[in-house]
């Protein structure tokens, strides 16, 4: 279960460069990697001053306005993601190709410019494709193009206002039963125009483990070490309950690291080189993209760090 203000202390163990050499060489003993030892101590360092890095981006963006925390939370996002690549690659980074962001954006918005129908572009070269290659192993992100309205869709703690705005369900929540297993929304077959065959299909080639069906509740196991299931299927921060969405997405199994990595890049950006529209939208709030975007800057600040924490930790125990 989340609980506010606990992210941060589970990241303590790795103030102490032996208990992150010890977990750095667990790493890289599992991935075979020649010299492992070697290379853990090499890297704990790294290791440890990125994610105190990416604490103070955090904590700085906590406490500063809305104007300048797309940026902070951005790189502190950065800061957390070059932590978890050096538990797969110890030789991060050995080309100078990964350190761009490898995203682009517009440099000039259009007259009538809206947030939710705004584009990004994956680029061949740099951080975002290196770690969701590395990471999650989505090897087909260079070169596509990604809405920031179609991003949204896919951060389930934005239900309820994209419910509001939109004035139709975004996400369907699944029931935790008294059996210990997920049962299906009954609007699922509707939404997704199949039967109870095609859906156990569709589900099944889209998570990366077996799911065990009786009738219509599941179980759907974790992958190794970890408390939260895969997409498609998304884990609700705050209230710990499992969505699907609620149409078919071209994007639904996008893991929700590279989710907030793209959105937070173009805010960001816009933030950086786009002052006129974002000071005028902070101020006047002329339409649904201020809810949004502040309600998401509000969730990545904590869904961040809850994600990174996550990933290390399965290849702690």
């Amino acid at each position: 279960m989340y609980i506010e203000g606990d992210i941060w202390k589970r990241f303590s163990i790795f103030q102490s460069a032996e208990t992150t050499q010890r977990y750095l060489k667990k790493c890289y003993t599992e991935l075979k990697i020649e010299g492992s030892e070697s290379k853990s101590y090499d890297n704990c360092y790294a290791f440890m001053y990125y994610l105190e890095q990416g604490e103070v981006f955090y904590n700085q963006a906590a406490t500063s306005p809305l104007s300048v925390r797309p940026i902070l939370l951005f790189y502190g996002l950065i800061h957390l993601i070059k932590a978890c690549l050096l538990t797969v690659d110890p030789y991060y980074p050995n080309s100078t190709s990964v350190l761009a962001h490898g995203v682009s954006t517009r440099k000039r918005k259009k007259r009538h410019y809206k947030f939710l129908h705004d584009e990004i572009k994956v680029q061949k070269h740099g951080l975002c494709t290196f770690f969701s290659e590395q990471l999650f192993h989505v090897k087909q992100l260079e070169g596509e193009k990604f809405s920031m309205r179609d991003l949204l869709y896919l951060i389930v703690e934005l239900e309820e206002m994209m419910q509001h705005i939109f004035g139709k369900p975004n996400m369907l929540a699944l029931k935790y039963t008294e059996y210990k297993k997920w049962e299906m929304p009954k609007e699922i077959h509707e939404s997704y125009f199949v039967d109870e065959k095609r859906l156990k299909e569709l589900l099944n080639s889209k998570y990366p483990a077996e799911i065990r069906w009786n009738e219509n509740n599941l179980e759907l196991p974790t992958l190794k070490n970890q408390k939260i299931v895969s997409p498609p299927f998304r884990y609700h921060l705050f209230n710990q309950k499992l969505y699907l969405p609620a149409q078919l997405h071209p994007n639904m199994v996008l893991p929700d690291m590279i989710v907030h990595y793209l959105l937070l890049y173009n805010l960001s950006m816009i933030s950086r080189y786009e002052t006129e529209w974002w000071i005028d939208l902070i101020k006047t709030t002329p339409n649904s993209d201020y809810p949004l975007i502040k309600s998401f800057l509000e969730i990545t600040e904590k869904k961040g760090p809850f994600l990174v924490e996550e990933y290390i930790r399965m290849k702690l125990l």
